[in-house]
């Protein structure tokens, strides 16, 4: 598990004795006075995360010890799963709902047909002018971070399979590493047109922007895309299609320590945290 704030961030390697990431559904149920039974959903459905691990080194628990007091600063932190397989949100990676707060279209440049009728309608991508460069580009937004928070060194596999099968006349898959002070550092792009793209993050990477560049104006479904921790890209070309998992800013609401059997050297931690939306 990858935590910290973004620039910021460190694997935790210790195994953990639990892992809890459910979301919370908060449905309310009513029953008429026929028996009947109808169901209420809030839109917005938190995930929270509960873990614990023991005999923590050093190292570790000196880290979540200053997330959990906010040395740093206030705000929330980031937190990569190990298991996720889509760090896109749900809807973001199925290509469905408003374009607000999970792409960037550039004014005048692409327009989100679909997505405006409502969450659960997909959408269809319209490049309605191309810039000077004649390309126009489309990109992944991260929800609340500047990016998707990443650290030097990890691998990545970047691909969007649903405008790949829509014929969309695009630039190999590509993504733009930004350092903590949002500064652009590099670019990656994918050897060959049409397939997922596997890069390292470089030196000094705080966040990455998984984009697009479609090379002609036209209309097309925007279907699935992927960006994932690790290299999945044959998974990808063999068919799978992870759904997204997200990547949630989360604030920590529990945070306990206490010394491990022994010289006093590790600890037995416990943190909780919840995803946020500010």
């Amino acid at each position: 598990m990858w935590i910290g704030r973004p620039g910021a961030l460190r694997q935790i390697t210790d195994g953990a004795r639990s892992f809890d990431r459910s979301p919370e559904l908060r449905v309310s149920e009513f029953v008429s006075l026929d028996g009947g039974v109808t169901t209420w959903a809030p839109p917005v459905r938190p995930r929270r995360l509960k873990v614990t691990w023991d005999a923590m080194q050093r190292e570790d628990f000196t880290h979540l010890d200053r997330l959990a007091r906010r040395i740093e600063g206030p705000g929330p932190v980031a937190v990569l799963d190990p298991l996720a397989r889509n760090v896109l949100a749900a809807d973001q990676a199925a290509g469905l709902g408003p374009a607000g707060g999970k792409w960037a279209t550039g004014s005048g440049v692409i327009t989100l047909y679909g997505g405006s009728t409502g969450p659960s309608a997909p959408n269809t991508v319209s490049v309605d002018a191309l810039h000077t460069t004649g390309l126009a580009e489309l990109v992944w937004r991260h929800p609340l971070f500047y990016g998707v928070p990443v650290a030097p060194g990890q691998t990545w596999t970047w691909w969007t399979p649903g405008l790949v099968a829509a014929g969309a006349p695009m630039l190999s898959a590509r993504v733009a590493w930004y350092d903590v002070g949002r500064k652009w550092i590099s670019a990656s792009v994918a050897g060959a047109l049409g397939t997922p793209l596997v890069a390292v993050a470089p030196a000094g990477a705080a966040y990455a922007w998984p984009h697009v560049a479609f090379t002609a104006k036209g209309v097309w479904d925007l279907g699935v895309s992927v960006f994932a921790p690790g290299d999945i890209a044959a998974a990808l070309l063999a068919g799978e299609r992870p759904v997204g998992d997200g990547c949630p800013a989360m604030s920590i609401t529990r945070y306990s320590e206490a010394a491990a059997p022994g010289d006093g050297a590790f600890r037995n931690i416990g943190l909780d945290l919840v995803e946020v939306t500010v």
